[in-house]
């Protein structure tokens, strides 16, 4: 069971996620339970913040800005812990106060690499949350014990993003947590971090807390995966753009990964993997709603009325178009384009070509401005900034006649710059301008889940509509 951000936001919160638990262990008693979670919301930020105002020079003001945070622990405790559990917690908070201003001013001094200063800092989030939570459950009950994740996530050593070495993983997440599962007692860990073979701290990148989960779940050959949230689940679309969005009961793993990779932020897209490689149905779950059914993630899916499951989107999309006559017949030239992003570390999302030229999306432009001076040794390169990527998701999509004419009918007269379809069976991606996004989104959704069923011809390839008392 892993519990985000706004899971453990204060201590209402924290005591909806003991009452979660404590009500699974009663459900299920004999069934061993692992809690993975992130750090109380806001607070990773706050403490990334820290490391750039120390690099800056002003570690005093970085603390300054902590201090609210480190309030917001001691105010749970003070709300829901006895005397003697909440003085474990305030010494923890304490201890980390002091080992926090310590690495900041290693930082601002430059006394070891900011990357690895970074993680150590970052780490504290989950850390603090993850000791707390499991003092409240204590206290509620449950027989809960801390486990300090970087014990049992080895990683290689890129800070800021490391990988999994999963065979070490594997053994320490038994060695670590087999024993106590045994006796009975829930392990409650922090998400997001790990450490490298040298036990420096490391990091997996945002949205890690959700791979720890995955992580473990495979370690320890889980029955199930549940991610808690603040939604009722994978949505038909994000519900800041569409106020209809509504649940989606059950999802393939190839489903909810295309949509985790183009937006759907609810799964982290890292996540999907081990659950598939050990084939774990992953439930995503509201924790302010904990009676919902939520969404369902395995091998199977249901086929839906329309095809489309759901529609996800990216903003601050760059694209780029390199045209080179040299392309045309020639072989070796999309080795050497590709070289060049693979040189600036920068992941290339969707790609479409002709015959004299390639038009991809960048989700990251950090990079873009060497990227563009390598690229002009290869060809014209044609930069359009703030575009957004949509993305139209189901089972048998590519293979349903008359899905990609009413999608594009939809939106008629909002220009699309690139569209990909056929990379995949279940996905139909395509660019916009980001300013049209809202609108693009809202026509989409109320074409395939508010208005009546399509009745598509494989024959005569003629949409037309028809009364569905179903939908």
């Amino acid at each position: 069971m892993k519990f985000g951000g706004t899971s453990v936001e204060d201590a209402r919160a924290f005591e909806r996620v003991a009452r979660i638990v404590r009500a699974h262990r009663e459900r299920e008693p004999s069934e061993a339970l692992v809690v993975v979670v992130s750090a109380m919301s806001r607070v990773t930020d706050a403490l990334l913040q820290s490391v750039q105002t120390s690099a800056s020079g002003d570690v005093d003001d970085a603390l300054r800005a902590l201090e609210e945070h480190f309030a917001r622990h001691k105010s749970v405790a003070e709300e829901l812990l006895s005397e003697h559990a909440r003085a474990g917690i305030f010494s923890a908070l304490e201890d980390s106060r002091k080992e926090i201003t310590e690495h900041l001013r290693a930082l601002a001094s430059h006394a070891a690499p900011r990357p690895a200063l970074q993680d150590e800092v970052v780490s504290y989030g989950e850390r603090l949350s993850a000791t707390l939570l499991a003092s409240v459950l204590k206290e509620g009950g449950v027989p809960a014990r801390y486990v300090d994740a970087r014990r049992l996530i080895i990683t290689n050593d890129e800070h800021g993003c490391a990988a999994p070495i999963f065979e070490e993983t594997e053994r320490a997440m038994r060695e670590g947590l087999g024993p106590l599962l045994e006796r009975g007692e829930t392990a409650v860990i922090g998400g997001f971090i790990g450490s490298c073979e040298s036990e420096k701290t490391t990091t997996l990148g945002r949205g890690g807390s959700d791979y720890t989960a995955a992580i473990a779940g495979a370690c320890l050959d889980a029955r199930e995966i549940q991610i808690w949230t603040d939604v009722n689940g994978v949505l038909t679309a994000d519900p800041r753009l569409v106020r209809g969005a509504r649940t989606v009961e059950r999802l393939s793993y190839a489903e909810a990964a295309e949509l985790a990779y183009f937006g759907a932020k609810v799964l982290h897209p890292k996540t999907i993997q081990p659950a598939i490689d050990q084939c774990i149905p992953v439930r995503i779950c509201n924790s302010r709603a904990p009676e919902e059914t939520g969404t369902l993630v395995d091998e199977e899916t249901a086929t839906a009325p329309r095809t489309v499951k759901a529609i996800a989107h990216k903003t601050d999309v760059t694209v780029i178009q390199i045209t080179a006559a040299r392309m045309l017949g020639a072989y070796g030239f999309l080795s050497a384009l590709f070289e060049v992003f693979d040189r600036h570390r920068t992941v290339v999302d969707v790609v479409t070509t002709s015959e004299v030229s390639v038009s991809l999306t960048l989700d990251d432009a950090s990079a873009l401005s060497s990227i563009i001076r390598d690229l002009r040794d290869l060809g014209t390169v044609l930069v359009e900034p703030r575009r957004a990527t949509i993305c139209v998701v189901g089972e048998g999509l590519r293979d349903t006649p008359g899905i990609a004419a009413h999608i594009f009918n939809t939106i008629s007269d909002i220009n699309v710059s690139l569209i990909s379809l056929g990379a995949s069976s279940i996905n139909l991606t395509f660019v916009i301008d980001e300013a049209r996004l809202g609108e693009a989104v809202t026509r989409l959704h109320a074409a395939f889940f508010d208005e009546p069923r399509l009745q598509i011809s494989a024959q005569t390839k003629v949409l037309s509509t028809a009364s569905d008392t179903s939908v």
